[in-house]
């Protein structure tokens, strides 16, 4: 499938209020040229530069004429510019061909940006997207700890340079652990990131690789571990397996040890799995304290143990009344148990409340994917069309395209209702939003 080239400018959308900007009449559409005659190629060095007391601006107007503004200001006082692109410029497109890449076991026809990978490290920063480093020289790590990026986010794997190489489909990748270290030199903070793969850098590996990592401790914060995850469009593809219970169970073992050794010799568990892991072992979450603080929450790890205690915490001040309600939800099958478990809960401290969780399979990618956040709006009309959703259908914030109410199969949320024909709640995962539009959002003391 060819994309199109991502390319962007600095084009400036909006101008804060009573900014400096403003004041400079600085118009929408004008475009960032150079601060202190440098070019700028992404938000963080605009960031930097803007920092100083003084700086000269040059702006290309709409005209074409270009404008150098002296600018004499507070030292961290912002300019008053956003961009079209957070990114400014080109974002860096990943090279690797790894052997559980999502992107290459998707369909034709979904949203054209769901096919672009990205491997780059401002994103890291700014939108705490994982990067592998495999196209990072020098320059690229020179230029993080000079602007001081922190976090960096790193997709690891294994420490293996050898398997590395092969897991990634790069001979560049096996290197990751030297240029962390610089990164710890440099004292930048870093969280990692392990999609963990039956009969490849599981077990011995496994273990290898998160003792290698907490070297890195403490610039290199935590290590979250997830399951690696295949869907049915896996043609030409090379051949993997995925975790059942049985295997599940061996890796939560595998990490209790872990994390006990660890915990006595650095004072953190370090290393944690991601919530599938237990859901597939039918086992029970560790506490919310030996979560420390949910430090991987968007890797999956502890997001249900989070969801609940703040459900139970919320359900203790809240106001208990008779609701002549009925509403449903719809959930993926590795979270279906529990939000059944909560359905209850709630329904027992609300008179009148009925509440129905409908487990939607997923047809769209194939049932071996069980996470809500992979959801299709097809697989939601094809399962509930039939059936008696009350009167409103609740639906998690992860289904939903970050900064639009679109699905991944390109259904808006709006086509959805009319095609169910029933009101359509988003819900945030959190445990007061839950409660409240559950409830009917009803105002709480």
């Amino acid at each position: 499938m060819e994309l199109k080239k991502m390319k962007f400018e600095n084009k400036i959308t909006k101008i804060e209020p009573d900014s400096i900007a403003e004041e400079l009449e600085i118009e929408v559409g004008d475009i960032l040229v150079a601060i202190n005659a440098q070019k700028i190629e992404d938000i963080i060095e605009y960031q930097f530069l803007e920092a100083d007391e003084y700086i000269e601006l040059e702006i290309e107007k709409q005209s074409g004429e270009h404008i150098i503004y002296e600018i004499d200001k507070d030292i961290d006082e912002a300019l008053g510019l956003e961009f079209e692109n957070p990114i400014i410029d080109s974002v860096k497109t990943c090279r690797n061909k790894c052997i559980f890449c999502f992107i290459d076991q998707l369909p034709e026809g979904m949203r054209e940006t769901l096919y672009f990978k990205d491997d780059d490290s401002r994103l890291s920063f700014l939108q705490g997207n994982f990067i592998t480093m495999t196209n990072m020289g020098d320059k690229e790590i020179d230029k993080m700890i000079k602007y001081r990026i922190s976090p960096v986010n790193v997709s690891v794997h294994t420490t293996n340079p050898t398997l590395r190489a092969k897991m990634l489909g790069n001979r560049f990748a096996g290197d990751v652990l030297d240029k962390m270290k610089r990164l710890k030199s440099a004292d930048i903070t870093m969280n990692a990131q392990i999609v963990l793969v039956p009969d490849v850098n599981d077990k011995e590996e496994l273990d290898k690789t998160i003792n290698d990592l907490a070297s890195l401790y403490p610039q290199l914060n935590s290590v979250a571990i997830v399951p690696i995850g295949i869907t049915k469009y896996r043609e030409n593809l090379c051949k993997v397996e995925i975790f059942d219970k049985e295997s599940a169970n061996e890796v939560i073992n595998q990490i209790d040890k872990i994390q006990n050794e660890l915990l006595a010799k650095l004072g953190t568990r370090f290393a944690f799995l991601s919530d599938e892991f237990y859901v597939m072992a039918n086992r029970n979450l560790p506490t919310k304290e030996a979560y420390e603080g949910y430090v991987q929450l968007e890797n999956g790890v502890g997001l249900i143990s989070k969801l609940e205690h703040e459900i139970y915490e919320e359900l203790e001040k809240t106001p208990k009344y008779p609701i002549n309600r009925h509403i449903s939800i719809a959930t993926g099958k590795s979270a279906f148990e529990f939000i059944n478990s909560m359905a209850k809960l709630i329904m027992k401290e609300f008179e009148g409340l009925k509440i129905d969780v409908h487990m939607i399979s997923n047809e769209f990618f194939g049932e071996t994917i069980t996470v809500a956040g992979l959801i299709t709006a097809s697989d939601i009309e094809k399962q509930l069309k039939d059936k008696d959703l009350g009167e409103e259908l609740i639906i998690p914030r992860s289904m939903m395209k970050a900064d639009e109410d679109i699905f991944l199969d390109n259904i808006t949320l709006d086509e959805l209702k009319q095609r169910l024909k029933i009101e359509i709640v988003i819900s945030e995962v959190e445990g007061r939003d839950f409660i409240d539009k559950l409830v009917g959002r009803v105002q709480k003391n």
